[in-house]
């Protein structure tokens, strides 16, 4: 009898959570799995901004896949740009630029989710994310060679525009990245005698009419003023209305002479998500609360792809926002699911109550609300790391931040750059593949013998 194909796209909480849990319960006998991802490691994206700032190394939120060698899943080096649920087959395009096509019995999709970005004029030019480890590395060369940049010049309208940064984005992961990169420059200017630091100049921007609103009136409060007691100038209900080489326009008619934008203004579900042809919910993947999507034979969704509903809340519609929180518990729930539905068992939906938000803002400044418990200060900034270390995954990972973050408080930082990209001006597109993603045409064509197969 032929084994199930298992393929899971994405190796993010949720895609590594069922994997692993796969693992656990099936033996080697009940089925194949495939893990596709085009890195072989899984992202500890709450961490980023920290690995910007030069506090954490790469290395230390990037958890290897390959580093048990007691896993029989095979991880396919690509990403998937497309599926053909007629066929059962998703075309891969490799590291390597080759296109393939992946067979499967049951496909499970937590191809999680890509940089929001809007039609504004000049952004998809200069704009500068916060989704990948990619992305992070360069925002702390770009930042550090701002600083170079503006030692050398002897034009001081240039030190001016080369010395304010914007950030677009004003949730958990644009207030994190603009707090952390604020104390970055502000200790990295003591070692450039030449410049004033008073030139240094940082905007947190949104649209939005208060700063983080999930985290409440209060901890939103007490963000803002750890941010502006760093002299961090937070503008709400105010967005970029257009940006080029040297100046960022506000919608509130300001223009900034600035050579950095970090936009960080919210996520959407993957762009594979319009390939499958499925009813969606601002644009994430409908499924049932076993996390199957309803009409199509063997697929499940679950992550920031999908719209899981949250039974928690009790309320009619409401989905599961896209946390790591609900992706990790999700991944293990699926995969109990899809053990139980090869077994001809019964499932089960998900259900899990938030435990709270932490907001690391560096230094000894957090704000965080474990459990429904308000804190601000070195008590949430010590309960926000506590969190993210007890999360990661293995014993490696925790030795490698732990040894970081007290290194860098005992050392501090030389403010190195590694030159990655330095010829080229990094955007969106170029770190997160966005326009990668095939038609359903051109999906077909690449599906089409799998398609009689199929049938």
């Amino acid at each position: 009898m032929t084994r199930p194909r298992i393929l899971v796209v994405g190796a993010g909480f949720a895609g590594v959570g069922c994997v692993k849990r796969l693992e656990r319960r099936l033996t080697e006998r009940e089925a194949r799995i495939t893990l596709l991802s085009p890195f072989s490691y899984q992202l500890y994206l709450p961490l980023l901004p920290q690995v910007a700032a030069g506090v954490l190394t790469p290395q230390s939120v990037a958890l290897s896949l390959r580093r048990s060698q007691k896993h029989r899943t095979r991880i396919m080096p690509g990403g998937a740009v497309g599926v053909d649920t007629a066929a059962k087959a998703v075309v891969v395009r490799t590291i390597s630029g080759e296109y393939e096509v992946e067979p499967y019995d049951h496909l499970v999709l937590a191809p999680g989710s890509v940089t929001r970005t809007f039609d504004i004029p000049g952004l998809a030019d200069h704009a500068r994310g916060m989704k990948t480890l990619a992305e992070a590395v360069y925002i702390r060369d770009h930042v550090i060679a701002q600083l170079d940049l503006a030692d050398a010049s002897d034009d001081e309208a240039e030190r001016a525009a080369r010395l304010q940064f914007v950030v677009v984005g004003g949730g958990y992961a644009g207030t994190e990245t603009a707090a952390c990169l604020q104390l970055l420059t502000h200790n990295a200017v003591k070692r450039y005698p030449r410049l004033d630091p008073a030139l240094i100049k940082w905007h947190l921007v949104d649209i939005a009419p208060r700063l983080m609103p999930e985290l409440g009136e209060k901890l939103g409060a007490a963000a803002m003023d750890i941010l502006t007691k760093r002299g961090i100038q937070v503008s709400l209900g105010v967005s970029v209305a257009s940006v080029d080489d040297e100046t960022v326009t506000l919608t509130d008619g300001r223009v900034l002479p600035c050579r950095t934008l970090i936009w960080t203004a919210g996520v959407a579900a993957s762009p594979l998500v319009a390939t499958v042809g499925a009813e969606t919910v601002r644009g994430r993947l409908v499924t049932t609360p076993e996390m199957r999507v309803p009409g199509l034979d063997g697929v499940w969704a679950l992550g920031d792809a999908a719209a899981v509903p949250d039974l928690a809340k009790g309320e009619e519609g409401a989905i599961c926002p896209p946390t790591a929180q609900h992706a990790m518990r999700q991944g293990k729930t699926l995969a109990d699911n899809l053990v139980a539905t090869l077994r001809g068992q019964s499932t089960h939906p998900y259900t899990h109550k938030d435990l709270g938000l932490v907001v690391d803002l560096g230094g000894m400044d957090g704000v965080s609300k474990p459990l429904g418990v308000e804190l601000h200060g070195p008590a949430a900034q010590a309960v926000a790391r506590g969190y993210h270390w007890a999360a990661l995954r293995t014993n490696v990972a925790k030795t490698r931040v732990m040894t970081n973050w007290l290194l860098n408080a005992v050392a501090g930082d030389d403010y190195v750059r590694t030159g990655f990209l330095a010829s080229k001006a990094g955007t969106l597109r170029d770190f997160e593949y966005t326009d990668a993603y095939l038609t359903p045409d051109q999906v077909r064509l690449h599906t089409g013998p799998f398609r009689g197969a199929v049938g």
